[in-house]
């Protein structure tokens, strides 16, 4: 059945399904919409009829306890990467030449696994185990047949909340094991992206309200720990997500610095679309003029490929500088993986 699912909020009851501009457009006007983006730029909005607020609880014990107990066969563990360790470590290599070359700063490169999946896989229980073993402040799952969206998404990264006109990003660039593993590397490259955001959201804020609200606080997650800053701003009248996206889209994040270069090297280095991986998850109520768009990062999604075989996809990946290691940035890339995949697995317990 057709639903969406939130930290804070169900939706049920399908009455429409957007795409690209009208998707935009759409979310503008009026309804609540929930909403899935792909990196590469392709927008799908859902309206739904009914939306029921849940409360959110600490840790989200109480919520997943409340979502509905569907069966999750773990999977045999044969997963392919679209870039094994050896490809990897040389595109780490090459956006190494390339920064020293002048071109760009800074790129986050990633590799998208994949994983067949029977044809009664049902991702309900997979989100029932994630929010029970990887609980995330924007957990979110969309399932609409008619968009082919099927999504589950454990993501601790907000890309942009919306309260009236106040806009809001929270940039995650930095991961370690624990705080005290974090390296100077990490800072320098989180203060980097906060940079790309002030400028992103300048493009659609009133002059003079962009501000940097935390700068690389330290924020927990299971199994390991993000460097966390905020930026927000004042949205200027009459501004819409066409708008919001041509001027922040796709998250700066996840792409790197300057953008239009590490888009350009993300191009030329990663071998398959990333999809909603690294892309936009999440909801937008135009009647209350507030939304929540995850980045969407820690996302499976449910795919089907040109013989009609059925893939459960996941991406994970490293922002790449100047001092990166690229047998280190490989390894990021495991740690980043290892619980979801494991909790998918079977081989991690909720």
């Amino acid at each position: 059945m057709d639903h969406a699912r939130f930290a804070d909020r169900d939706a049920h009851g399908v009455v429409d399904v957007r795409h690209g501009q009208e998707a935009l457009d759409a979310m503008t006007r009026e309804g609540f919409w929930a909403v899935v983006a792909t990196f590469e730029g392709a927008v799908t909005a859902v309206r739904f009829a009914e939306v029921t607020p849940r409360a959110y609880a600490a840790g989200q014990a109480a919520a997943a306890a409340r979502v509905p107990a569907v069966a999750w066969q773990p999977l045999d563990r044969h997963w392919r990467t679209s870039l094994d360790r050896t490809a990897y470590v040389g595109a780490v290599r090459e956006v190494r030449e390339r920064i020293a070359a002048g071109t760009v700063y800074q790129v986050n490169v990633c590799r998208v696994l994949s994983h067949a999946l029977p044809p009664e896989a049902d991702l309900d229980g997979l989100d029932a185990l994630l929010r029970q073993g990887n609980p995330a402040p924007h957990a979110a799952r969309i399932r609409c047949d008619a968009a082919g969206l099927d999504v589950v998404s454990a993501s601790p990264e907000l890309f942009l909340g919306r309260r009236g006109r106040h806009l809001v990003t929270r940039p995650i660039k930095g991961t370690a094991t624990t705080a005290e593993q974090m390296l100077p590397k990490d800072h320098a490259e989180n203060v980097m992206i906060v940079d790309l955001m002030r400028n992103d959201l300048s493009g659609v804020c009133e002059p003079g309200t962009v501000s940097v609200d935390e700068l690389c606080t330290i924020e927990a997650h299971p199994g390991l720990v993000h460097l966390v800053s905020t930026v927000s701003g004042h949205l200027r009248d009459g501004v819409g997500w066409s708008d919001v996206f041509a001027a922040a889209y796709p998250p700066g994040s996840v792409s790197g610095a300057p953008k239009s270069s590490a888009l350009t090297a993300i191009l030329d280095l990663e071998t398959v679309p990333r999809g909603p991986y690294c892309g936009a998850v999440g909801w937008v109520d135009a009647d209350a003029r507030a939304a929540d768009l995850a980045v969407g990062i820690r996302t499976f999604w449910a795919e089907r490929d040109a013989a009609g075989r059925r893939w459960l996809r996941f991406g994970t990946g490293a922002g790449i500088t100047w001092h990166s290691d690229p047998e280190g940035e490989w390894a990021e890339t495991e740690l980043k993986a290892a619980r979801l995949i494991g909790l998918a697995a079977g081989t991690v317990t909720p």
